[in-house]
């Protein structure tokens, strides 16, 4: 079988132990991915109710990234629900539970206790501050890590039909202050807190202590526009499919009405 991103993600973090970069970065794609969380029985209504197992370190549920390796696990076909790995940390952390990834059926098997599962709960909740400042000037960004150009290019990778594209530049504000800020331009409406976020995010499980990025939003026909295609490093962010017919939405895909557990 293919290997999956995590799976890609997981022998990166195998390959360095000592890395702490390369497992935060493996826990980031474990919060973007779409899992399947095996359960005891079928969906009923906005509760479901998960496999609990308790391999010797608590209580936790299992996750696999494809449907075909829940099935081998199992041996069977099973009921599930399929959710974003951000939803599954946010309602086990409730329920101080840990999580089992991939068990026995693929490269990335992998076992976050319930503590684990908290921090990246947390991490995952954490947002950006919204602040106001002036920008004097706008140049070319520099000084910046490699793994934190990687980790902007994979998590906008994720970010499709949220705008047009993103410049990454270095600022200089109205008191002189210096610092580095990612320019969205055709944000969709009502784009600007998921991608504030992805960017906190992308920031965050890149390991750099301390660091700052500032997030701006502007207009494809804004002035400013030229300026940051002249200096900035640019990301392009795809673009939506044409759009089908809606299929229901399966439970938990909506993160503000994740299923209850029971």
């Amino acid at each position: 079988m293919t290997q999956t991103v995590l799976d890609q993600a997981h022998g990166v973090m195998q390959a360095r132990p000592d890395d702490d970069s390369a497992r935060l970065q493996f826990l980031e794609r474990l919060g973007d991915a779409e899992l399947f969380l095996l359960l005891e029985s079928e969906v009923k209504g906005d509760q479901i109710t998960p496999q609990v197992f308790d391999p010797g370190i608590g209580p936790l549920v299992l996750v696999f990234d494809r449907v075909e390796r829940l099935a081998r696990f199992v041996g069977a076909e099973a009921p599930y629900a399929a959710m974003s790995g951000r939803v599954i940390a946010g309602l086990l952390a409730e329920q101080s539970l840990g999580l089992g990834l991939n068990l026995d059926v693929a490269p990335s098997s992998f076992l976050l206790d319930a503590d684990g599962v908290q921090w990246l709960a947390t991490t995952l909740r954490t947002g950006p501050e919204e602040i106001e400042a002036r920008l004097a000037e706008v140049s070319a960004p520099t000084g910046l890590p490699e793994v934190l150009i990687s980790a902007l290019d994979t998590k906008l990778a994720t970010a499709t039909g949220l705008a047009q594209m993103a410049y990454l530049v270095g600022t200089t504000d109205a008191d002189g202050a210096c610092s580095h800020m990612l320019a969205f331009v055709g944000a969709a409406p009502g784009a600007e807190d998921a991608l504030a976020k992805a960017a906190s995010e992308a920031l965050i499980f890149s390991g750099i202590d301390a660091g700052a990025m500032d997030v701006g939003f502007f207009d494809a026909n804004a002035a400013i526009v030229q300026r940051l295609t002249r200096v900035g490093l640019r990301f392009d962010l795809p673009q939506p499919a044409p759009v089908q017919p809606p299929e229901p939405a399966a439970p938990g895909m909506d993160p503000d009405r994740p299923p209850r557990l029971r």
